[in-house]
């Protein structure tokens, strides 16, 4: 499993309305970036990813993915994983299948399918725990079968809604560093809600900030903290 390159996404004068609050996005990030979106509660973060994977429809302005136009279009139609801080994991399903959901709904996976699927626990360090329930498992790998099941997606564009802000201080940065060893392999485009600054700058080019629902500045990092994104592998 080679992953897609990532691709850009343009929010072009992308307006919104939650309540009393008129939201505002006028911005690019660029292909196979990773640019972390932070600010305080009720900014606007969460909206901002909603409406790129289509799960909000804008009420004006237009919403590009590698130069495609997706405003309007259901979510399953925008090239788009996403990963929430609930895992969204089925307590029935065993490790395995969980992931093979990312391949088919309905299970009916091939041997290609199989093969991506032992792939991406391979990945995800989660290798041996195939047969494992969700309830047999830590709160880091639960994360780690939501982000293996992205990976069976094969979309080039990531969207992380704090899915690591109920983990300790040590399993936030584990599970930053895996996203962080997963893009330097696949280089999908990825957008991360935090509120965690040493999270954002650990992995990101990037940090956008977003106040009262309008972007309120934008700062390059230029360099990842120790420990932050890992060297590319020569391997697949």
């Amino acid at each position: 499993m080679t992953g897609r390159s990532g691709l850009e996404i343009a929010l072009e004068k992308v307006a919104f309305r939650y309540a009393e609050m008129v939201m505002g996005f006028d911005l690019r990030f660029a292909a196979g970036s990773v640019t972390a979106i932070m600010g305080p509660s009720g900014a606007g973060k969460s909206t901002l990813l909603n409406l790129v994977a289509g799960f909000e429809a804008p009420s004006g302005g237009r919403i590009l993915i590698g130069g495609e136009n997706v405003t309007g279009l259901p979510p399953a139609a925008h090239p788009v994983s996403m990963v929430f801080q609930e895992n969204n994991l089925f307590s029935h399903l065993d490790v395995a299948a969980n992931v093979g959901l990312g391949r088919s709904p309905s299970l009916k996976l091939s041997g290609e399918d199989r093969a991506a699927v032992s792939d991406a626990l391979a990945r995800t360090g989660l290798s041996g725990k195939e047969k494992r329930l969700p309830s047999a498992l830590s709160g880091g790998e639960r994360q780690r079968v939501a982000l293996a099941r992205v990976l069976v997606r094969d979309r080039p564009v990531l969207l992380l809604d704090e899915p690591f802000a109920s983990l300790d201080a040590a399993l936030r940065r584990e599970m930053t560093d895996l996203v962080g060893e997963l893009h330097s392999r696949i280089h999908m485009t990825i957008l991360m809600v935090t509120h965690d600054e040493q999270d954002a700058r650990q992995i990101a080019d990037r940090v956008v900030r977003i106040e009262d629902g309008r972007i309120a500045g934008s700062d390059a990092v230029e360099a990842p903290s120790p420990g932050g994104r890992l060297p590319e592998s020569g391997g697949e």
